[in-house]
């Protein structure tokens, strides 16, 4: 007996806000539940009461996405209560983990119909307090929860515990990357998502929200002159400044996976399906270097090289991060890699981002005859993830 053809049948999600911008005053339950809304709302033929569970991706879960913000918003679009829900964190990677359970449960047959994206509010990510052994007073310290480590476990070596920011300014440094490589590649970031927005390329896939209409944090006005401008960010004399590193934003993904006949019975045609993925671990503070094994296990196992990967989209984390990974892969093609932009214009909020870059992948495949692509992103504490996908 053949397993089932799990396929992306079809795919939204809102603009990304910019921090404190026209979305931080939706809270990130209501936020997917808008996506999710959107979502079912254009495929009227289904029936949602068949909807065996809505699978999302959430890194921070200490604000209003606390206690499964997947359920919440499920119930907050209106789906039948009983629809299950879950929600997974791997920190910049989850909205692609969401998406790979999703693929996994269709093909193992456990189930036919899921709902999988992300979803994070990083402007609304509130600071939290610890409990303490003994009273509250002047020590007691507020943690902040946008990104980042917080509450360190003083086990850690100091060094894993670094700042993302100063961890991609070590990963640069000791590849010789110059700030100009890195504003470069910002400029290009932000010349090629405008670009995008300009033709056309998010239409039936972005849609606007709260009077939002495109991706606030693209600066198409960005050159060499104005991010040279900048100070560095995370060292005195660095290289990485907030000109080159992906801002802080809030946005949600949702997306139907379910079997290939299934969506032709629902009158969709399927966008591409997942071939494989991988899921590697680092050293915490080398998390810039991660998706490097990861695609090279993904390419390994799947029996592919990189000369057959029509389209890569890398998650911008930072400039200094995709270079390095093109520094340490010189087989990849550089046009071939974020060709619309990445998340240093569009934007990266954690738990959504590595969900938008694996149906960025397939959509990006589909405009240029299909093929092969791979979608892949660095994570926070030493892991990254890759996504083989195909287009027919």
């Amino acid at each position: 007996m053949s397993s089932p053809r799990p396929v992306l049948a079809a795919a939204r999600r809102t603009v990304f806000g910019k921090s404190r911008g026209g979305l931080s005053g939706i809270r990130p339950d209501d936020l997917l539940g808008l996506t999710i809304a959107e979502l079912v709302g254009a495929i009227p033929s289904l029936d949602q009461a068949t909807i065996d569970d809505v699978i999302m991706g959430d890194a921070n879960g200490a604000g209003e996405d606390n206690r499964n913000v997947a359920r919440m918003s499920a119930l907050l679009a209106g789906l039948p209560v009983t629809v299950p829900g879950m929600t997974i964190n791997r920190l910049c990677g989850s909205g692609a983990e969401a998406l790979i359970q999703a693929f996994r449960a269709v093909r193992a047959g456990d189930m036919t119909t899921v709902i999988a994206g992300g979803v994070e509010s990083m402007s609304r990510a509130p600071f939290v307090l610890p409990k303490s052994d003994k009273p509250l007073d002047a020590s007691t310290k507020l943690e902040q929860t946008t990104v980042g480590w917080r509450m360190i476990n003083p086990a850690f070596p100091a060094h894993w515990t670094d700042s993302l920011g100063v961890c991609a300014q070590r990963s640069a440094d000791a590849r010789g990357i110059t700030r100009t490589e890195m504003d470069e590649w910002a400029v290009r970031s932000h010349e090629r998502a405008a670009a995008a927005w300009d033709a056309g390329l998010h239409d039936g896939f972005a849609f606007a929200v709260n009077g939002v209409t495109r991706d606030e944090s693209i600066r198409p006005d960005s050159t060499m002159a104005t991010l040279g401008a900048l100070p560095p960010a995370f060292a005195k004399d660095g290289t990485v400044t907030a000109g080159n590193s992906s801002p802080i934003n809030d946005g949600a993904v949702a997306s139907l996976v379910t079997t290939d006949q299934i969506a032709r019975e629902l009158g969709l045609e399927p966008m591409g399906t997942i071939l494989g993925s991988t899921i590697v671990a680092v050293e915490p503070d080398d998390f810039a270097s991660a998706p490097i094994p990861a695609m090279r296990k993904l390419l390994e196992r799947t029996g592919h090289s990189f000369a057959d990967i029509s389209r890569f989209e890398i998650n911008e984390a930072f400039a200094a991060m995709v270079l390095t990974v093109l520094h340490d892969l010189p087989e990849i093609p550089r046009d071939r890699v974020n060709p619309d932009g990445g998340a240093i214009a569009m934007g990266h909020p954690i738990g959504a981002s590595a969900a938008r870059a694996v149906i960025d992948t397939v959509r990006g495949l589909q405009r240029t005859g299909g093929g092969l692509g791979i979608a892949t992103a660095c994570i926070g504490v030493g892991l990254g993830v890759a996504v083989l996908v195909e287009v027919s």
